[in-house]
């Protein structure tokens, strides 16, 4: 008898929390707000804008109602709206960002990180074009880190914290680390049984030698090779990074025997400029500067006044 009323109670108290949860959760569904809600909320953000005309309210509301059903949350695009409008941009150069967006979530891409660029590009200022190209860089990367990822797990490598490898991977390519290298220390690594947090370090180091590379003029070519050799030379991914610090303090060293001090011209910079140490040759030890035509000689000793650059020459562009 005793222990019928426990049962009871028991399954009277089970009840009483699943009535509990289920009203919580039906609470909680209904405060959810439906798109059109939602659409509203953004269309009242805009008209606090005298910025946008009544039409460019409506093409803003579209293309922002397609990112919340393709899947991007409703507070990222508030706040890229908010955002815009904060910053008076463009109607038409937002629509073009959020169909940027759009494009980049489409492909199954993780989105978070190119919002964090879009949102960084408007608090900047940053144009349309300089933030399209900064979203589709960076969408890029992450192509290619998913690439490298299912690449290894093909080949029936197990990865562990797959979202953190991910985003690993994709900050290294930011930095302009080679993709095999990248490759190579996600299955070696792997195989070795290296942690997330080892493998990040050893992508941060390479990521640190890879920008000074490529600040020292290397081309991206070169930087590849660079980095292939050092890892073909060693089956111990602890000492990668020391060969390619070797190998890179080569490099520097004869580009500055070769150029007499300036960087080797098939350096280029991302708009193919050479950096500005090359543009100026210096004079070779006993050689004699070469006058213009039509400058008169100095005398010995005495110092020439600068040259004034002809009426209507544009001066040098500014570097990027």
């Amino acid at each position: 008898m005793k222990l019928n009323k426990i049962i009871n109670n028991s399954i009277s108290n089970l009840i009483i929390l699943a009535l509990i949860v289920f009203i919580v959760s039906f609470a909680f569904a209904a405060e959810e707000p439906t798109v059109d809600e939602q659409l509203e909320q953004l269309r009242g953000i805009l008209d606090s804008s005298s910025t946008y005309s009544a039409f460019q309210t409506t093409m803003l509301l579209k293309s922002a109602q397609n990112l919340i059903e393709s899947g991007i949350l409703f507070e990222d695009t508030k706040e890229i709206v908010e955002n815009s409008v904060k910053k008076l941009t463009d109607a038409y150069d937002m629509k073009d960002i959020f169909d940027t967006l759009l494009e980049t979530k489409k492909k199954g891409l993780f989105t978070v990180s190119i919002i964090n660029k879009i949102n960084e590009g408007l608090a900047k200022n940053a144009s349309k074009v300089e933030i399209i190209s900064a979203i589709s860089n960076k969408a890029e990367n992450l192509r290619k880190a998913a690439e490298i990822l299912s690449e290894a797990q093909q080949e029936g490598l197990e990865i562990n914290g797959e979202e953190e490898m991910f985003n690993i991977l994709a900050d290294s390519l930011e930095n302009d680390v080679p993709d095999e290298s990248l490759s190579w220390l996600l299955k070696t690594g792997t195989t070795e049984g290296k942690s997330i947090l080892e493998i990040s370090e050893i992508s941060e180091e390479l990521s640190y030698l890879s920008l000074m590379a490529y600040d020292s003029g290397l081309s991206q070519e070169e930087i590849s090779l660079l980095f292939k050799k050092a890892i073909e030379n060693s089956t111990n991914i602890d000492e990668i990074c020391e060969n390619i610090q070797i190998s890179l303090e080569t490099e520097i060293s004869t580009a500055k025997i070769e150029t007499g001090g300036t960087v080797k011209p098939s350096a280029t910079s991302d708009s193919g400029t050479l950096p500005t140490s090359s543009i100026e040759s210096p004079t070779e030890v006993g050689e004699t500067p070469a006058q213009e035509a039509g400058e008169a000689p100095t005398e010995t000793g005495g110092t020439p006044e600068p040259s004034t650059p002809p009426t209507g020459e544009a001066p040098p562009p500014l570097e990027n």
